[in-house]
């Protein structure tokens, strides 16, 4: 089954696929292990500047080789992608998607450029993947560029309304969509509960779009989200949930620790280990979730 096969088959069945990014190989190894042993699709994901610290062929080639190798359902997204050049670097190295990100542009602007991503990559399939063409996902409304803790909310978030979503689903020719309905990128500083009274997916908005656009959609800034209004966008409509931040929070505290209690070993497969581990049980949990496990 290709991406879009699974993708279809997510929304068909209420369930959503977990979409993380990763900036190590340590980190493809959590997710691909983890969605191994629960037997279940899951996307890789690489932002631009993910990518440029891996390797745009070399994490392509690493997602296919485990793909192939294993016949894991395991796939791998350039993820946040502003500039149509960035597209068909990811597109012409065989990426399974790519996500263009246009939501601080002006509408008719964000319409232009990502109609040119799907049209290059309808007219140059790739075939080392078992997608006929590269995906192409379009993000409208704004919700932030920083997957970090952060101190407040971002500024200047817009909420995508289900007129503009028709439009720019039928201008583009997009694959996946990925509106703004509550949701913004990375995690608030202090109580874990700041982050959740702020983050008020609203699962009606979801809806609404997904049946105006008819298109499975993506949800972004999957980090801190609470789980009933995460079941709730599922089920109206997500296919796709995308989760950054935490992974970054685990990774980093399992490091920490990790030197901490060992200071004296010197060989990084094995301090470096329990970083790997703490993101592999946040995969977990969110896999679940997303599943309905």
């Amino acid at each position: 089954m290709s991406l879009k096969d699974h993708i279809d088959e997510a929304k068909n069945k209420g369930v959503a696929i977990g979409h993380f990014n990763i900036s190590t190989i340590d980190g493809v190894w959590a997710v691909a292990d983890t969605a191994q042993a629960l037997k279940v699709p899951v996307i890789i994901g690489v932002s631009e500047g993910e990518r440029d610290y891996f390797g745009v062929g070399e994490i392509a080639a690493v997602v296919r080789q485990i793909r192939q190798e294993r016949d894991q359902p395991i796939f791998v997204n350039a993820d946040h992608t502003y500039s149509f050049d960035k597209v068909k670097e990811a597109i012409d190295a065989g990426f399974d998607a790519v996500i263009f990100d246009g939501a601080k542009l002006p509408l008719e602007e964000n319409i232009k450029i990502a109609k040119q991503c799907v049209e290059y990559t309808r007219s140059n399939p790739y075939t080392l993947h078992p997608t006929p063409y590269t995906i192409v996902e379009g993000e409208l409304g704004y919700i932030g560029q920083s997957s970090e803790v952060m101190a407040s909310k971002p500024e200047g978030v817009q909420l995508t309304s289900p007129e503009d979503a028709k439009r720019f689903t039928i201008e583009t020719g997009v694959d996946l969509l990925a509106p703004a309905v509550g949701n913004f990128h990375g995690l608030l500083e202090g109580d874990r509960e700041l982050t959740l009274e702020a983050k008020k997916i609203d699962p009606k908005r979801v809806k609404e779009i997904s049946d105006t656009t008819g298109l499975p959609l993506v949800l972004h800034g999957g980090s801190g989200q609470g789980d009933d209004l995460v079941r709730k966008a599922i089920k109206a409509g997500v296919a796709i949930v995308h989760v950054n931040t935490e992974l970054r929070v685990a990774y980093r505290a399992g490091l920490i620790r990790s030197l901490s209690d060992n200071a004296d070993e010197v060989a990084p497969y094995k301090y470096m280990k329990p970083a790997k581990l703490a993101m592999a049980k946040v995969v977990e949990e969110k896999l679940r979730l997303f599943n309905g496990f």
